[in-house]
């Protein structure tokens, strides 16, 4: 991390590209690159927010650029939503750490001087200490004897010890949460009688002493602490505003595109319902041309037709008189 913020400092001083050669090419800038820090570029980066307090995230891994922040802000709303969803998610996941941490705090000012619990005097303290001591020399013999028990192939010796063993520790655990309960009642009893003096503060969950000096309220106010969780808050309600704007103009765009695109649909449809309209009456008024022209070819050859047969007819009729023309001069002529 140190070495990360010597080579910020030093882009910061000399360039990001100090350490180019003169016959190099200089890599072109791009805000989707992942060594940059997603946070930084929304809003802020959260591991900047409470160095060296008790929320203390550590150096951020990614790196800040202002450069790079002016061009993911310039980029179109579409694209920045990915990012955006992730600052809010992270957001999200420290502001709910928070509200537990108060949720807490007011239930242990609830509980602090209402709930009594069974108090032991010092002098029973020591002596259940001397006690544990005795039975972690029992059970540590135990376990040894068990070990060289089924060492030795005594298997049920071997159980029967390991029982006595685990009846030991129920009993040392015993003692042990009667000492712990012993330090919880005077933490308690202590809480007790501040209870009515203490609150907690809603914004970072810290305890506040209620009617402190108003020196020590405000610099409770302009902690990191304080600040970097009321910066988060805020934060997080304008980048959720603006991802669901930048979602809400998506829908409303893509529906006004597919009424438009529906529409141009309706228009094609029409024009090719009126194409095979106007088709349709041109194949009509051809088919009648055809048949028009059909009967009157027909209606010609027949004519002609007919005009051939008067024709043979004629021919027949002027050969058959021709023909008995020429047997009348034969018999005359036989005469």
């Amino acid at each position: 991390m140190a070495v990360l913020a010597a080579a910020q400092l030093l882009d910061e001083l000399m360039g990001r590209n100090r350490n180019v050669a003169p016959n190099e090419k200089v890599k072109e800038l791009n805000w989707e690159d992942p060594e940059y820090c997603k946070y930084f570029m929304v809003k802020f980066c959260p591991h900047d927010l409470f160095v060296n307090t008790r929320a203390d995230l550590g150096a951020c891994s990614k790196v800040h650029d202002e450069e790079i922040r002016k061009m993911f802000q310039q980029a179109k709303p579409h694209r920045k939503i990915h990012y955006q969803e992730e600052f809010i998610r992270f957001c999200s996941s420290m502001i709910n750490e928070v509200e537990r941490k108060i949720q807490k705090g007011k239930m242990r000012l609830a509980l602090s001087g209402k709930t009594e619990l069974p108090s032991i005097s010092p002098a029973q303290s020591q002596k259940n200490q001397e006690q544990i001591k005795i039975l972690n020399e029992r059970i540590n013999g135990l376990e040894a004897e068990a070990e060289q028990a089924g060492t030795d192939g005594n298997v049920e010796q071997a159980q029967g010890l390991m029982k006595l063993c685990d009846q030991l520790k129920e009993e040392r655990d015993s003692l042990r949460k009667q000492i712990e309960n012993g330090h919880w009642n005077a933490t308690a009893e202590l809480a007790a009688a501040q209870e009515k003096q203490m609150e907690v503060c809603q914004v970072c969950g810290a305890f506040l002493i209620v009617g402190d000096a108003q020196q020590r309220i405000d610099d409770h106010l302009m902690g990191k602490q304080h600040v970097g969780f009321a910066r988060l808050k805020s934060a997080l309600e304008e980048i959720t505003a603006v991802v669901q704007t930048a979602k809400e103009e998506r829908r409303s765009g893509r529906s006004l595109a597919g009424r438009e695109s529906e529409r141009e649909r309706e228009r094609d449809r029409e024009k090719r319902r009126e194409r095979s309209e106007h088709r349709s009456e041109k194949d009509k008024e051809k088919d009648r041309r055809d048949k028009d022209k059909e009967r009157k070819e027909r209606r010609e050859r027949e004519a002609h037709r007919t005009k051939e047969r008067e024709k043979e007819r004629e021919r027949d009729r002027k050969h058959r008189s021709d023909r008995d023309s020429g047997r009348r001069s034969h018999h005359q002529y036989r005469r």
